[in-house]
């Protein structure tokens, strides 16, 4: 056990951690590996002494009155008050003791173990390290090249030192990826598997990856300037995603489609053609929902009971459901609300007989 911190800090290097986090796991390994060399129910306390840069195991023995029965019974975890106190004058009853265990008695069984304890602390470590790593990444982009695609379309992608996984629900219709295609995607969700260790799930559906490539292609979003509210998405087909401004003198729609629509051709290109209508968020939910239902002209939206009332000319109600029901679909998704449409009578607006239509949406959702 000569020198351990040096050993420590060669351990601590290597794995790119933290010589503290590393210190610690290395008394945890020594503390197991007394419990199951000498016993579970004895307390052990593992020190590292900094001076000698040794590594120091102590026995901590409880102190109980002279006439407990534990004394009798398990005489190396208890001690008598009355022998405690040739040790130590001022100890008292339910103090501890401890004692320092030569760890060159140990022999080759507990070295064995103790290696094995500590390449699974240190496992474990590393895990723990890299897990809160990915799981602050989550909503975020990463490239990483394919190396398999099982029977089931699931697609291993590698990136960094981890291999993720995107599941064939998570990939936009229409893309197949084959070993070796460098691939783009968000992390949708990070989280420990008992049997695999952990687990990096990847997703080119999420809106969270919408927002990810507006980040990366609109400098007026990543810098702050331009702020995304809500986004929804029928992968592969159509998306809208709300934005505010937070400069007057920047239009956040035009500044995220860019000159000439470049900018969101862009990120419809990454999206296999994913159109992408952008609408300017508006705190007041009735302006929103107008919006939203872009390109339909809306007459009026009333909110009730947590549900939005539609009313809309006849010749607009195709635009505002959309084609198979697609622009009323993410609308209510970008809104977090259900929409119910109202048609009026007249093809002029002073015609103010409604005609309501209770199952628009229900045609639309099954």
């Amino acid at each position: 056990m000569e020198k351990i911190i040096d050993i420590i800090e060669s351990i601590a290097h290597e794995k790119d951690l933290d010589i503290e986090d590393v210190k610690d796991k290395v008394c945890v390994a020594l503390t197991r590996t007394a419990k199951k060399i000498y016993g579970e129910d004895y307390e052990y306390e593992s020190q590292i002494d900094t001076a000698s840069k040794t590594l120091k195991l102590f026995q901590k023995i409880l102190v109980v009155n002279d006439d407990d029965e534990k004394l009798e019974d398990e005489k190396d975890k208890y001690i008598a008050l009355s022998e405690a106190k040739e040790e130590d004058p001022d100890v008292e009853v339910g103090d501890e003791l401890t004692y320092e265990l030569p760890l060159d008695n140990l022999g080759r069984t507990a070295a064995a173990t103790l290696q094995r304890e500590l390449e699974y602390h240190i496992q474990r470590l590393l895990e723990s390290q890299i897990f809160e790593k990915y799981k602050n990444m989550v909503g975020k982009t990463v490239f990483g090249t394919v190396t398999r695609v099982d029977h089931e379309e699931t697609t291993y992608i590698e990136f960094d030192e981890i291999r993720a996984v995107m599941p064939r629900k998570n990939r936009i219709k229409g893309e197949k990826f084959k070993v070796g295609d460098v691939v783009k995607a968000v992390i949708r969700k990070v989280f420990i598997d008992k049997a695999h260790g952990i687990y990096v799930e990847l997703s080119r559906t999420s809106p969270k990856f919408l927002e990810a490539l507006l980040t990366q292609e609109v400098p007026e979003i990543k810098d702050g300037l331009i702020t995304i509210n809500a986004s929804a998405r029928i992968p592969g087909e159509r998306a809208k995603v709300a934005l505010t401004s937070l400069h007057p003198n920047v239009d956040a729609v035009g500044a995220t489609v860019g000159t000439k629509g470049m900018r969101i051709n862009a990120i419809s290109q990454e999206l296999n053609g994913e159109n992408i209508d952008c609408i300017e968020y508006s705190s007041i939910p009735e302006i929103f929902i107008s919006r939203a239902l872009s390109p339909a002209i809306i007459s009026n939206v009333k909110i009730e009971d947590g549900k939005a009332i539609v009313t809309l000319p006849s010749d607009q109600k195709s635009k505002a459901i959309g084609k198979s029901g697609i622009n009323i679909r993410l609308t209510a998704m970008l809104v977090g609300m259900e929409i119910e449409l109202v048609e009026l009578k007249g093809s002029s607006s002073s015609s103010t007989e409604e005609k309501k239509d209770p199952n628009a949406l229900s045609n639309l959702f099954g």
